[in-house]
């Protein structure tokens, strides 16, 4: 395994991608967390917060080992899935902005 497939495999096993689910809109914010700092990431836009995922498209790279993460963490349906009050979705925004 090379160094990508074993981050993989352990943020998937630990269960260190968050599905953040606001009632009663449905709204949802996925996160993952990675060495002492969260990532905000969008899966379905193939899109991640971490400097690994920028640095890399400016080389021609897809997607960083966060994106792949998520998408095992689905298929193998290992999500922290954790539910809050719309009330507490901009609170839950302005944080998640200001750790970026």
């Amino acid at each position: 395994m090379n160094k990508d497939s074993d981050r993989i495999e352990t943020m998937v096993s630990e269960k260190r991608i968050k599905l953040h689910v606001f009632e009663p809109s449905q709204r949802k914010i996925w996160t993952v967390v990675g060495k002492g700092e969260e990532h905000w990431i969008d899966p379905d836009a193939s899109y991640c917060s971490c400097p690994g995922f920028y640095f890399g498209k400016l080389n021609g790279k897809t997607t960083c080992y966060h994106l792949k993460s998520a998408e095992l963490a689905q298929k193998e349906n290992k999500i922290e899935k954790i539910i809050f009050s719309d009330d507490e979705f901009s609170d839950f925004l302005l944080g998640l902005i200001s750790d970026l």
